[in-house]
């Protein structure tokens, strides 16, 4: 993401061979983020997170609060829980959280059947340049049909170097390659509209899945040829896919359980089939009959690959923008994010194939040319975070541990951040009204005035005061009132997500200019177990 950065790596997980899984534990974790502080890096990468906890109980938070107060950026995964809301990790206010979101890029192998009257391309991550030509294509017919690939289903007799072709009802049955495992076949096409959810791993052997239509075509060549043959090439890669991004299934979803009052997550990144450096004398997946893959580069997704893409653009900010305060450089980046894919459409819901929410999404899908450039931004100081640990109504030995200092006040304890982003936690009240303070500050070289502009659903009504704000020049502020009111009564109202999740947009255009600052207004309903 920043080629020309300078990397330093801080090892604060280690591998249990007796249940096979990298654990980190707090002690290990403060450390590792001390010694980065030492050392003098500008951003730091955590691809991990913990249990959500009190902050004075968290060791991330704890740490970042050290590393903001030396000016030092912050970024965090937010967890692979989804895709339902509470879920999320590190949603302490001033780290950045990053959802993962897919790419427009698509692995698979293209399949011919027959003579070459039909091809298709299916999903296929299996990771050998391989071509396959005019092998036998093995289909249960009769009564066993229903049956083909369950456990212990085929006759390995029958299918011995054969292609299988897998046809899967996506109601009734659970897409999964091992089912063919030790039947001496030369590969398979699944028939199945889940292709999207498989992982590396899956693609043991010449696997190809095929989405239901093309199924259908290849089930029907079966049934009407004798000697049905296929041919398949893969290592085929698909760019451009639509629609891109979606938000990935297993992203942990807003809001945050300990902080529901800050939107979080608060951007999304890709972080889904990333092909990164691994490890090349450990095995990555399972190939063949009893080996692993051994291999530079492998294929992995979560919130842990979205994390360092912020991590690389939050360097490039820096770097270009050394004046930049780390709440300076997120709100570049989410006010500036995308929140349509390459479709046009809104960006949706990998598990639901429906447009997503702030909930899913944060302020959208990462824009780095546009964040170099925002125009304007939310900025937060240190004494800011410290008034919303003690409005977190935190003890003043809770703050010290969090904050490291003893010289703080609560005189001004206040839930309501300088973010650039809004949430309304409903109650069970049918009417909520929420007012939002917030102060702008112009990053750009010149002066300028902005006009507020408001999208909102029915059932949430808003109002920015003032509507226009001016600046005078680089660095002048301007200060506004949002009020935000929610009327569950509205018959049009329903729920979007399994938090509520109805939203809308605030943005800043800019008169006679380019620059758009949009944030998002997002209601959310009240978790019991919030504190």
């Amino acid at each position: 993401m920043a080629p020309s950065a300078r990397l330093a790596m801080y090892k604060v997980g280690f591998y249990s061979k007796d249940i096979r899984v990298i654990d980190a534990v707090a002690t290990d974790v403060l450390a590792g983020m001390d010694q980065a502080i030492e050392d003098g890096v500008d951003i730091m990468s955590l691809s991990l997170g913990f249990k959500e906890t009190p902050f004075f109980k968290n060791p991330i938070a704890i740490g970042a609060f050290a590393a903001l107060k030396k000016g030092i950026f912050v970024t965090c995964s937010a967890g692979n829980s989804g895709p339902h809301g509470y879920t999320m990790l590190n949603g302490a206010p001033w780290l950045t959280t990053v959802g993962a979101g897919t790419v427009d890029r698509e692995l698979g192998a293209r399949v011919t059947l027959g003579d070459g009257d039909i091809t298709v391309t299916g999903i296929s991550m299996y990771p050998e340049n391989l071509f396959i030509s005019r092998i036998p294509l093995y289909f249960g017919h009769g009564n066993r049909r229903k049956e083909l690939c369950d456990w212990n289903s085929l006759d390995s007799k029958d299918v011995a170097g054969k292609f299988v072709f897998c046809d899967y009802d996506n109601e009734s049955s659970v897409f999964r390659s091992e089912d063919i495992y030790g039947t001496d076949i030369a590969g398979a096409i699944f028939s199945s509209d889940d292709g999207e959810f498989q992982e590396p791993a899956e693609f043991y052997l010449p696997f190809v899945t095929a989405n239901a239509k093309d199924g259908d075509l290849i089930k029907t060549y079966i049934l009407n040829t004798t000697n049905a043959t296929v041919s398949v090439r893969f290592g085929i890669t698909t760019l451009g896919t639509k629609p891109a991004p979606k938000v990935a299934y297993f992203s942990s979803r807003g809001p945050d359980r300990r902080s529901p009052w800050i939107l979080k997550p608060d951007i999304l990144a890709p972080g889904y089939l990333i092909l990164a450096a691994w490890v090349p004398n450990r095995g990555f997946a399972p190939i063949r009959d009893h080996d692993y893959l051994l291999t530079d580069y492998a294929l992995v997704s979560g919130t842990s690959m979205s994390c360092p893409h912020t991590a690389g653009v939050a360097a490039l900010l820096k770097a270009t923008h050394r004046d930049w305060s780390s709440a300076a450089i997120r709100s570049a980046m989410m006010t500036t994010a995308d929140v349509t894919d390459n479709a046009n459409g809104r960006i949706i819901d990998m598990t639901t194939a429906v447009a997503g929410t702030p909930l899913d999404f944060g302020a959208g899908h990462l824009n780095p040319n546009k964040a170099m450039d925002p125009g304007l931004v939310y900025d937060i100081e240190v004494e800011d975070y410290i008034n919303y640990l003690c409005a977190l109504n935190y003890t003043s030995q809770q703050i010290q541990i969090i904050t490291g200092t003893s010289n703080f006040s609560c005189k001004y304890a206040s839930l309501d951040l300088n973010y650039p982003s809004f949430i309304v936690i409903l109650n069970k009240t049918n009417s909520t009204t929420s007012t939002f303070r917030r102060v702008l500050l112009n990053v750009a070289d010149t002066a300028s005035i902005y006009n507020a502009v408001v999208e909102a659903p029915p059932g949430m009504k808003v109002v920015a005061q003032p509507s226009t704000v001016n600046f005078p020049g680089k660095y002048t502020k301007a200060e506004f009132n949002l009020t935000v009111e929610i009327n569950l009564e509205v018959d049009s109202v329903a729920p979007q997500s399994d938090c509520f999740g109805n939203y809308g947009f605030l943005s800043w255009n800019e008169v006679n200019g380019t620059h758009v600052i949009r944030s998002p207004i997002v209601s959310a309903i009240a978790s019991a177990k919030n504190p």
